[in-house]
């Protein structure tokens, strides 16, 4: 595929907030594939409307490449991918496992995105989890110790980290904000993933930012008992 000459526009949303947003930003740190980052803000209900000027969908994340516009996260992995095939795994048993772990998060897990939002600076003690949300944990659970038993980690289809552990980076912040219960190995694997420079810092830039989204912000106070809250 033939590459446009300049440094594409990562558009993302709040940091705090947007895990969409953290997952081609992510994988894009930490393969060191440039990139320009051009973070809008969320902006109520006139979102969609300022996010049309630069994504068809008026949604975050939208990688913008010369005259190529990509606005939906997995298609941006294999953008990518024609581009730096080490965006995914380079054993095909392993890039099929990761294609189909990556494409079941991006469906998936609704319950778990619904109840538990993501927002980096805060700790919260959950009111309940239901068999829903409990569901949802047991396999993502079930997911990471499959890919790690398999093929040998530290990462979810081998040593290298590759776009299914961008896939669900956004889930070790969760789990650090929620404090949800997993395996060992699982919770091993989110230490990992948290202590990665890239994802450390997107949660200080997280931490930093002095906006609140309203609707975020309704979300985690329904969740449960705040904590703690590590925000400016």
């Amino acid at each position: 595929m033939e590459q446009p000459r300049m440094i594409p526009d990562l558009y993302i949303a709040n940091k705090n907030y947007s895990s969409w947003s953290l997952r081609p930003w992510v994988l894009m740190q930490q393969l060191q594939i440039p990139f320009n980052e051009r973070l809008m803000p969320f902006a109520g209900e006139a979102t969609p409307v300022i996010y049309r000027s630069f994504s068809p969908s008026g949604k975050v994340p939208c990688l913008v490449h010369g005259d190529i516009v990509v606005w939906d996260s997995m298609a941006i992995f294999e953008y990518l991918a024609e581009l730096h095939p080490e965006v995914w795994p380079a054993q095909a048993v392993a890039r099929a496992w990761a294609r189909c772990a990556s494409a079941e998060m991006h469906a998936g897990f609704a319950p778990l995105r619904s109840i538990c939002t993501m927002n980096c600076g805060l700790r919260i003690r959950m009111a309940s989890i239901d068999a829903g949300l409990q569901a949802d944990i047991d396999r993502i659970d079930e997911l990471w110790n499959q890919g790690l038993d398999r093929f040998g980690g530290p990462f979810l289809a081998g040593n290298q980290f590759t776009a299914v552990d961008a896939a669900f980076a956004p889930v070790a912040f969760r789990v650090q904000t929620y404090d949800l219960a997993m395996s060992a190995a699982a919770l091993d694997y989110v230490d990992q993933l948290l202590e990665l420079k890239p994802m450390r810092e997107w949660y200080e830039a997280a931490l930093l930012e002095d906006w609140r989204d309203a609707t975020h912000e309704r979300e985690a106070h329904a969740a449960g008992e705040w904590l703690e809250d590590f925000r400016a």
